[in-house]
């Protein structure tokens, strides 16, 4: 089974490009590993990937640069020789099917109402503690 499944933001907006008479765009994702490395920060994998027909043509109608998704993908491997004869292994993530799952716009005011919250509720402890 050749499934691979990625959630990340859009690191740009999806720009339709037609290859080969079909629909295409080539979006990436900005991946947050779910570990921190030895100097205690999450890293980010920017994976590079295939979007075809309908998929592509709504991606790039409804996605933006920001944008949360899930990408249901299968790996496709090439090879070619380069021009000093040595042969070269690329790897390719073709999107099967992606989910829309938060805007940025959506994640700035979500993530402004929770500072909210989180600020109203240490003036209500300061309030109640002045007592």
């Amino acid at each position: 089974m050749n499934h691979v499944l990625l959630v990340g933001r859009l690191t740009t907006d999806p720009e339709l490009k037609p290859k080969e008479g079909k629909a295409n765009c080539q979006i990436t994702l900005a991946v947050k590993r779910n570990y921190k490395n030895s100097s205690g920060i999450y890293e980010t994998d920017f994976i590079r990937c295939s979007v075809w027909n309908i998929i592509a043509e709504k991606v790039c109608e409804f996605c933006k640069k920001g944008d949360l998704i899930s990408v249901k993908a299968r790996v496709q491997n090439n090879n070619y020789t380069d021009k000093d004869e040595n042969k070269v292994y690329t790897y390719e993530f073709i999107a099967d099917q992606i989910s829309f799952m938060q805007s940025r716009k959506e994640y700035n005011v979500q993530k402004k109402s929770s500072k909210k919250e989180t600020e109203d509720n240490e003036t209500s402890e300061e309030f109640l503690n002045a007592e």
